[in-house]
């Protein structure tokens, strides 16, 4: 009998909730309760966050007005959460990571299989590092990755949308992913590519954050679409550099350009970044995360220093124009202006390594 935690509780954990329970209590093979480890917080109420998430069944916090399934339990103890179930879905900001896994090393079990929900890479003296990959180097286990065209409160509204399990050899364990996630609304189809997976849905965030720019400088949607395929490009070309595995056809599945696109066009990277461009870069990324996402985290900006270390070390910090743009502008040494002054020149390089 398969059980399953989920190891993260903001906004994407608790729609990946929703669907796992509404799946978890139907199917056989599976145990009926969904744990979910809960970062304990204190509400204005007074009350506790992973209390008032079991008396309601709903996330007051982070996704509001959605029941996630009466089959789903709040536990604050990590390593309690995580005791007896041999399937694990992280689902934190990336950031945090590192520190969660530390923490569960010798506390899981030996059979557990684990699934990366989470977008975002380590970039270590070593060089950079997928979060599947920290895991299963931290944790010995094996780990796929579901990412995909997913803004989690339109999927909690139930509208259809799809996303990509990617897997490396185990196509049994990736099966048993798709068939905990997959619903009417939600589509899930696996492919043998972790790290092009996985990395489609690191690299997207960036390029939002150029849209963002774009949007909050009002440049219309001929200067936005330009943006979206040099970004697209530059996606495909760092992924390959990094891991020349990464397949082409992986950046057209949901993963790849349609989570591109609706990021681009909806979600809250694109969002905080329009904001600091019509600020004209006067109030910081710090700042517009606190007041605009509650708590939630602003995952490209924090991307993007990252890839730029890498860039910067490989000396290929001349064939990646948008993404240097991209950091120099939310790093504060360019204004967001600038977004569409890198040079053609330069973009030629990255065509010339497709």
């Amino acid at each position: 009998m398969n059980k399953v935690t989920i190891v993260g509780s903001g906004n994407w954990g608790s729609v990946a909730a929703k669907l796992i329970a509404s799946n978890a209590i139907k199917l056989s093979n599976f145990h009926d309760e969904v744990r979910m480890w809960v970062f304990e917080e204190t509400l204005p109420s007074g009350e506790k966050l992973t209390d008032v998430i079991n008396k309601t069944n709903e996330n007051v916090k982070y996704l509001p007005g959605v029941k996630l399934g009466k089959n789903v339990v709040a536990d604050p103890n990590l390593e309690r959460a995580v005791k007896d179930a041999n399937m694990l879905v992280f689902v934190s900001p990336h950031q945090f990571m590192e520190g969660i896994c530390k923490r569960l090393v010798g506390k899981i079990r030996t059979d557990a299989e684990g699934i990366s929900l989470v977008k975002g890479m380590e970039v270590k003296k070593e060089g950079p590092c997928l979060i599947s990959t920290l895991i299963s180097n931290q944790l010995r286990i094996n780990c796929s990755v579901l990412m995909g065209a997913n803004i989690a409160n339109e999927i909690a509204m139930e509208n259809f949308s799809e996303a990509t399990v990617g897997y490396r050899q185990n196509k049994e364990a990736a099966e048993k992913w798709v068939q905990l996630f997959n619903t009417p609304y939600f589509n899930v189809t696996s492919v043998q590519d972790v790290e092009g997976v996985e990395m489609c849905g690191t690299l997207k965030n960036i390029v939002a954050v150029a849209a963002g720019f774009i949007d909050g400088l009002e440049m219309g949607n001929n200067t936005k679409a330009a943006i979206m395929r040099i970004g697209l490009k530059e996606m495909i070309a760092f992924s390959k550099l990094l891991f020349p595995s990464v397949k082409d056809s992986t950046f057209f599945e949901s993963c790849g350009v349609a989570d591109l696109i609706t990021t681009c066009m909806g979600g809250r990277n694109r969002k905080v970044a329009e904001a600091y461009a019509k600020n004209r870069g006067k109030r910081s990324f710090d700042e517009l995360e606190a007041e605009m996402l509650k708590g939630q985290k602003l995952q490209g900006v924090l991307t993007v220093k990252e890839v730029y270390e890498v860039l910067t070390a490989r000396g290929w910090v001349e064939m990646f124009p948008l993404i240097t743009a991209v950091y120099k502008i939310s790093s504060g040494l360019l204004p967001p202006s600038a977004i569409v002054e890198f040079s053609n020149n330069s973009h030629n390089r990255v065509q010339s390594r497709l």
